[in-house]
């Protein structure tokens, strides 16, 4: 049997859909240009790459997290909590989660007791459903309110409650409790976005990065809460052996790894890998340096509540009763309109250029703050409660430290190296 030959072609991204059907329309199939596709022996048939990135370290690996293999960087990896009902379970309230979780365990317990459920009702799941034909019990408790990163620079309250959290996954074992201390590189690699990376010291949400997103703990903890390194020693052997240096520490590796994430030139040069694969990692020269560098930025981005804030102007434009909220963005005014009477000003234009995929980090704060009409029919006749004049404060005292992380965190990827080959070894 011959094998089959496959053919492509494709029109210009930037084209409309309009532009493209009106040229499927005019050209005759023996008129276009086909290219005779190879697929790659990782079965890639098109944006195929010619580099070494596979030779680079595996930062993470399923057999290594199953305990099976040791040969990568970290040993437990996980997706942030994926709860199936983010508007019962998250709150920028800590009052009003409360409310809601009590009303939603009032409403479980009714159901478990007499078979039918309060109305209006919550929202059930399969998962929900397997604890309530378990006969589950289920109380309030508030030792469950927790923080959590629920988008770039937006951190929530959760309800951490598993039975109400339909998948939290391996994120007991980076957090278990509330004073439990980790950190946390947070890594999203999507076909539709950008790659972006962020660094949490809370609880990750499933699309703490706007997609899916794996979470790289420096420690995990076992069972009886017992903190262990969470860099393998295999990691540390290769780094050490490498820079022929065995001062290294684990901690200088996790920070390595922050910063090389965070170099422009890797993401443009494995910009393909980095949509369909996850991240792997070179030697570059000067590994302090990097260190250094990762360990600058994860204290900005951890410590972005209490940086110390960028000098906007606040400009009060006019004094309505109830100004409608505006959460904008002008950026080549350097302004931010957050409602009818105010905005801030003199925000510099290298403050946008920190991306986080698609947004700016101020803009992700924005867009958290927005009024929005809830989905859940329950939520949006008892619980809509949030008004953005509520937080209008808070949002301004946030978004001239966050405008100071945007822009010392364009200072120190300035200084990375502008090319990838020249700092692949010693």
């Amino acid at each position: 049997m011959k094998k089959a030959k496959i053919f492509y072609f494709t029109l210009q991204d930037e084209q409309t859909k309009e532009d493209k059907l009106s040229w499927v329309e005019r050209m005759s199939f023996e008129e276009i240009a086909f290219d005779h596709v190879t697929p790659d022996q990782k079965e890639n048939w098109i944006n195929l790459t010619d580099n070494d990135f596979d030779t680079f370290l595996p930062i993470i690996d399923k057999e290594v997290k199953a305990g099976q293999s040791d040969e990568g960087i970290f040993q437990l990896f996980s997706a942030g909590i994926k709860t199936q009902r983010d508007e019962w379970v998250y709150d920028l309230s800590r009052e009003t989660l409360v409310d809601k979780a009590q009303y939603m365990i009032n409403v479980y317990q009714h159901r478990l007791t007499h078979g039918i459920p309060i109305k209006p009702d919550i929202k059930w799941d399969r998962e929900l459903e397997k604890y309530l034909s378990r006969k589950i019990q289920k109380y309030f408790d508030s030792s469950n309110i927790r923080k959590s990163l629920n988008r770039p620079f937006a951190k929530k309250f959760i309800y951490f409650d598993k039975h109400f959290n339909a998948m939290v996954l391996q994120c007991p074992k980076m957090f278990p409790t509330n004073s439990s201390t980790n950190k946390v590189i947070a890594v999203t690699n999507h076909t539709q976005i950008p790659f972006l990376v962020q660094a949490t010291d809370c609880l990750p949400s499933h699309d703490v990065g706007g997609r899916p997103t794996q979470c790289l703990p420096l420690y995990r903890y076992d069972e009886n809460g017992n903190r262990i390194d969470n860099i393998t020693d295999w990691g540390l052997t290769q780094f050490q052996t490498h820079y022929k240096n065995t001062t290294i520490t684990k901690q200088e590796i996790f920070h390595y790894t922050y910063a090389v994430l965070h170099h422009p030139a890797y993401r443009q040069k494995y910009e393909l890998n980095l949509k369909r694969e996850f991240p792997r990692l070179p030697f570059y020269a000067d590994f302090h340096q990097w260190a250094q560098w990762g360990k600058t930025l994860m204290e900005l981005h951890l410590n972005y509540e209490t940086i110390e804030p960028y000098k906007l102007t606040r400009q009060e434009i006019a004094s309505k009763d109830q100004p409608k909220a505006k959460l904008k963005a002008d950026k080549e005014n350097g302004q931010i309109i957050l409602d009818e009477n105010t905005q801030l000003s003199g925000v510099p234009a290298v403050a946008w250029e920190y991306k986080l995929g698609n947004r700016s980090a101020l803009e992700w704060i924005l867009d958290q703050y927005k009024e929005k009409k809830p989905k859940d029919p329950t939520i949006a006749k008892l619980f809509n409660t949030y008004r953005f004049a509520d937080y209008k404060e808070q949002v301004i005292d946030l978004l001239p430290r966050v405008c100071t992380v945007s822009v010392k965190t364009m200072e120190i990827i300035s200084q990375m190296p502008d090319i990838v080959e020249h700092f692949l070894s010693l």
